[in-house]
């Protein structure tokens, strides 16, 4: 079947991980009929009522912006019925679709998904694959059913996990892989050269919503984890710890050093500050802050911290 870019694709997307995908269906020649995105919402500082990146990428195009506050607004279910797209693309959307949703477009509603599915289910595929230290994960493309990523996966491609990466960093990087994924599926659906592989829920694993105090460090852990976290957890929320009752959130730092068997200084224990670090007490080994945010202020280096607010050998992080 040759390709048809006539039909029409309605894409359904919100943050800045969907925006590439938008923009590589459009400079592939699709007819994007229509963007669904979440309302404007208040972000930043100050608060200020702004649109989603996918609703800016697409009003600078002149694409047609739908927000519906309640994705069974039978208004809104109107207007997509009246559009009649091939398909319904879904990346990072933020809202599972209902079954009634599903079945309009007549190709099919398509998912990307950031992980090699079934691995990493949910909300929070990229920041979860981090904290647990993987070494690899990718981007997925499925056909959507009524399960949370659970459709038959149409095309996968592998990505490495660099040692520093953060969940930002692997954002932006997933983003663009899949992009190319999504173009790449879509073609071969619609010249009907591919059909879905159903998942093996039996390897399913999950990576559920972030909550904030997903965050909070445990210095017992060892100090790969307690970087791992700190990565996966960058920007949002954050990972930090407890010091005088202020919450520090900590940007960077590295393990540093392994203690003999049978130490039993306290994890979280200061056991060093130098000109530019302040060296913790993990479980088994130490890890080096060499970058900060003290509670409602700026991020600021860890030698910047030290000369301002006093930090010493022997206080404890955590409590």
């Amino acid at each position: 079947m040759k390709r048809d870019r006539a039909e029409k694709i309605v894409f359904m997307g919100t943050p800045r991980f969907a925006v590439p995908s938008l923009i590589a269906l459009i400079e592939a020649g699709y007819d994007l009929a229509a963007v669904v995105t979440r309302p404007d919402k208040p972000r930043g500082r100050g608060l200020a009522t702004l649109p989603s990146p996918v609703k800016e990428a697409a009003l600078e195009r002149g694409i047609r912006v739908l927000e519906p506050r309640n994705i069974r607004d039978e208004s809104f279910i109107k207007e997509l019925r009246s559009i009649a797209p091939a398909f319904i693309v879904v990346v990072a959307y933020g809202k599972i679709l209902p079954p009634f949703v599903l079945g309009i477009p007549y190709r099919g509603c398509i998912n990307l998904h950031a992980s090699i599915l079934p691995r990493y289910r949910g909300a929070a595929p990229i920041n979860r694959a981090i904290v647990n230290g993987d070494k690899e994960t990718g981007v997925s493309t499925m056909l959507m059913d009524a399960g949370m990523d659970t459709g038959p996966v149409l095309l996968a491609e592998r990505v490495a996990i660099g040692d520093n990466d953060t969940a930002e960093d692997l954002d932006g990087t997933l983003s663009t892989a899949g992009a190319r994924l999504l173009v790449e599926t879509i073609g071969l659906l619609a010249e009907g050269r591919i059909t879905g592989t159903p998942q093996d829920d039996r390897a399913a694993t999950y990576a559920p919503t972030l909550k904030k105090e997903d965050g909070r460090i445990d210095w017992a852990k060892s100090a790969s984890e307690v970087k791992n976290l700190m990565r996966g957890l960058y920007p949002w929320p954050g990972a930090y710890t407890v010091w005088k009752g202020m919450v520090l959130k900590i940007h960077s730092g590295n393990p540093g050093g392994v203690y003999a068997r049978g130490d039993n200084t306290e994890p979280g224990t200061v056991i060093d500050v130098t000109k530019d670090s302040i060296i913790v007490k993990c479980g088994g080994s130490a890890f080096e802050i060499t970058g900060l945010q003290p509670e409602n202020r700026k991020k600021m280096g860890a030698g910047d911290f030290i000369k301002g607010y006093r930090i010493k050998k022997g206080d404890v992080l955590g409590r």
